[in-house]
Parts: C-alpha cells; structure tokens; sequence
C-alpha cells in the first residue's frame, strides 16, 4: 500500500506541475481554435479576405496613412489644423457614398461577376493614387486632395465589398454575425497597432510621400484578392434589367427605412457620432508643438497611436468574450456615458495637470489614447453587429453600406463640426491658447446622445431585428449561387492554368 501510495505522490505532483502549462497553452489556443470555426463554418477563403481587406488595407494601410497625411498637410502643404479638419472630411467623402458601390456589387455584375471586378478596381485605383502622391514633389494642393480622395475611394470600395460577404453571411449564419463583426474588428486592431508602429519610423526615414509609396503594396494586396475570388459565375445575365434592378433594390431598401425599427437605431447612430466632435487635428498640432505642447517627434507620435491601438484591440476582446450578448440599449448606455467622462482626460493634459502630480507627458498621452480606443471600440461594435441584424436579404452588400454611410456622415458632421470649432476658438499652427474649451465642448456633446437611446431597440445579438414583413426584396439579380464568397488557393489557380 505505501509502495502504490509513493507510486501515486509523484504522479499527482507531476499532474499538478503540469496544470498551469496547460492553463497557458489552452489560452493561447483560443484565438486559433476561433478562427479554425469560422474557417469552418465559413470557408477559411472568407476569414482570409476579412484580413486583408480589414487587416492589411484598412488596419495596416489606414494607420500609415493616418500618420503620413498629418505630416504631409502639416509639412509638405502647410496647412492650419482648422483647415486639416476640414480636408480630412472631404477625403472620407468616397465613404458617405458606400451605398453607390454597395448598390454596384448587389445588382450590376461585371462579365458575370458581383464581387471581384470591384476588388480589382478597388486596388487599382489605390495604387495609382497613392503612386501620384509619392512620385510628384511639389503637388498642388487641390490635386492632393483629389488623389487622397481617390485612395480613400479604393479603400472604400473594397470595404463594401467585403461588408456584403460579412452581411451575406451574418444571415446565412446569424448565430454568428457578433463573431463575424469581432474578426473584422480583430483583424483592424492587429493591422492598426504594427502600422501605427512604424508609421513614425517610415515618416522620419523616407517622409510621409515616401509613406503613400508604401500604400501601393496593401492597394495591390486587394488587387490580389480580386483575382483569387472563387465566385460563381452568373450566366445569361441580362443588362438591360439593371436599371429594374436599382428600382427594385430602391424600393427595398425604402420599405425597410420605414420601419421604426429601422430607422431609429439608424437615427441614434447618426447623432452619436455626430455628437462628438472631432478635434484630433488640433490635437495633434499640439502634441508636435515646441512651446505650448509636449513636443512629440514623429517617431514618438507613430509609437503612442500603435500602443493605443493596444486598446482598440482590447476593446475588442473585450466584447467579444464578455459584451456580445448584452442588450444593445444597456451596453450602448455604458459605452456612451465613459466614452464621455474618459474625454477629459484630455483636459488633464492639456492644462499640464499630469505634470503636477510627476505623471510625464509621453506615459499620460499613451493612457489618455488607448482608454479612448478602448472606449471607442467598445462603443463602435454594438452598432456594427446592430447594423448586420437590419439588412434585408438579397441587396444585403447595398443595405449594410447605406447603414455604414449614415455613420460616415456623422464621422464627417464631427469631423467638420471639429474644424468649425477649431477656427471659432482661433486654434491655429502656433496659438493653442482655447484647446482646453474645444475639449470640454467636445466631452459635454458626448453625453448627449443619453438622452436619445429610446430609439436603440431592446433586442441582443442573438435576437430578430428586421421586421420580416415589411421587407419584400425583388432584385432581379438572382443570388442563390453565391450562398458563400469563397478565394482559391494560388496553387489551384495555377493548377487550372496547367
């Protein structure tokens, strides 16, 4: 008995040793076994195209030209942080006007094909423009503006089209449409933190145009995907039904705003964003000031926007494994309400407050960034999985599109509502002197939007938003045969080519 007793000490020890190992390793797996199931119930092709499209363009490329277009406005064109506020919102411009290529892809198939040309356009038109804003050195203003919007129309155009496999599949799969919103937020996240790391860098090597020259490579990465696509090919499509088809896809999506169910959420994501005012440009004019500011180098600004994408990245997380199937009302109530009282973090630092109690400026800003990420993300997904639960079927890609421009015009009303601010308050490249009264206006606008959450429905995730009576699609487009938007392989590809 004692022999089988010291026999089984050693064994328990050993088992007890080995628990916490594989505590660690089982947390390790998580992300991979989640992508193995989304692999799995929807093609691993779709995950790969949520990467790129989200990750590497929109994630990667986003956060180089972030910080490329700062430096190039402040630097190169010289412009005051009132007028950069206002030149950011004409560039996201291609992005109000989602539902046009939204509408595009659901109803007018290129030689028999709804997804892929508008992926290779897409990267095209990336690449040229970004190739025009590296190459020529002394590029008038309103021709910047133009290939700037360009580039941002590329991006614009892959993202739709991805958004109508996210919302194509979030109704063939709904138990899965938080999930789906959680990749495309993953993918953003990662690709936003490694591109906003070496943002600075690149700036402070090759300069923000040799940076836009950088941007051709996730540009040709959607060329890529566009070439890869597996989608069925739709015989005997007849053109001369495209005009009926936008009627149709029209009416459908009119019978669908009708609905208060509808329009509501619609109404209060509008004015949330709206509400809370962009004045980002002038504090970045203030991060890189010499005199009033901290005088942040490039470097320096590319390394505090990647860490604080540590906090988008979280957010994330966050909901993911713990928010997703809370109410979208209780969980829109408590995102709002820190959203707003985080903002005045900002005020801390701008009156120097930080500095009173030994916090340094470099230390404080990084906090103050990533708990606005945070917050921002957290704040962003619920709408994002509320939007996929409103789009009627068969003209999903045009629907989710006309929900994502309604966000774009608040992002744009904030945005120019921010510069409008910003020349109000006589903030310009040298005089930073009402900073602190732009942010405060800015954080009591946040608040607002509390008082409208009657129009959010009580619903969660995992419940029926749309009103399946009051939508009757009749796009002539028949969409049966694209049930999945799948990539091949390259070595299929070459397979086939043999």
């Amino acid at each position: 008995m004692q022999e089988e007793e010291n026999q089984e000490d050693p064994c328990g020890e050993s088992i007890e040793e080995n628990e916490p190992s594989k505590g660690i390793w089982d947390c390790f797996c998580i992300p991979i076994h989640w992508f193995s199931m989304l692999s799995r119930e929807m093609h691993w092709s779709f995950v790969f195209g949520v990467v790129v499209v989200y990750g590497i363009s929109q994630g990667l490329g986003g956060a180089l030209a972030e910080v490329g277009t700062k430096y190039y406005m402040k630097d190169v064109q010289k412009v005051q942080p009132s007028e950069a506020q206002v030149y950011k919102g004409i560039t996201s411009i291609p992005w109000i006007v989602k539902p046009l290529w939204g509408l595009l892809t659901d109803v007018l198939p290129v030689f028999g094909y709804r997804r892929r040309p508008y992926f290779i356009f897409a990267g095209f038109l990336g690449v040229i423009a970004m190739l025009l804003l590296s190459l020529h050195e002394s590029l008038h203003l309103v021709l910047a503006l133009l290939s700037l919007t360009a580039g941002s129309a590329g991006v614009a155009i892959a993202d739709v089209t991805i958004d109508a496999c996210v919302a194509q599949n979030s109704i063939s799969h709904p138990s899965l449409a938080a999930d789906m919103q959680s990749l495309c937020a993953f993918s953003s996240s990662v690709g936003a933190l490694i591109g906003f790391f070496i943002s600075g860098i690149f700036v402070h090597l090759i300069g923000p145009m040799g940076v836009f020259g950088l941007m051709t490579i996730p540009a040709g990465l959607v060329v890529s995907v566009g070439f890869l696509l597996d989608e069925p090919r739709m015989h005997n499509v007849s053109y001369r039904q495209v005009k009926q088809n936008f009627v149709d896809a029209g009416k459908a999506m009119w019978t669908t705003l009708r609905s208060e169910d509808v329009w509501g959420p619609c109404l209060y994501m509008y004015l949330s964003l709206a509400l809370s005012l962009d004045i980002r440009e002038g504090m970045f004019y203030w991060y890189t000031d010499s005199k009033a500011g901290p005088s942040f180098s490039q470097e320096s600004v590319g390394f505090i926007f990647s860490i604080s994408s540590v906090g988008a990245l979280l957010g994330a997380i966050l909901y993911q494994y713990a928010l997703k199937d809370y109410a979208f009302r209780d969980l829109l109530f408590w995102t709002q309400l820190i959203y707003g009282l985080s903002g005045m973090l900002d005020l801390i630092l701008v009156l120097r407050w930080n500095l009173k109690f030994g916090i340094p400026d470099y230390f404080f800003v990084v906090i103050v960034e990533s708990i606005a990420q945070m917050t921002n993300r957290l704040k962003w997904m619920p709408m994002l999985v509320l939007s996929s639960k409103l789009c009627p079927s068969g003209i999903e890609g045009t629907f989710f599109a006309l929900l994502m421009s309604i966000d774009n015009v608040g992002l744009l009303s904030a945005s120019w509502g921010g510069g409008f601010v910003l020349h109000i308050l006589r903030i310009t490249r040298t005089r930073f002197d009402n900073v602190w009264l732009a942010i405060l206006i800015r954080n009591v606008l946040r608040i607002t939007p509390l008082w409208m959450l009657f129009l959010v429905p009580r619903g969660d995730p995992n419940s029926c938003i749309l009103p399946t009576k009051s939508v009757d699609s009749k796009v002539a487009i028949d969409t049966s045969d694209a049930k999945n938007v799948e990539l091949v392989s390259l070595v299929h590809s070459v397979d086939d080519g043999k």
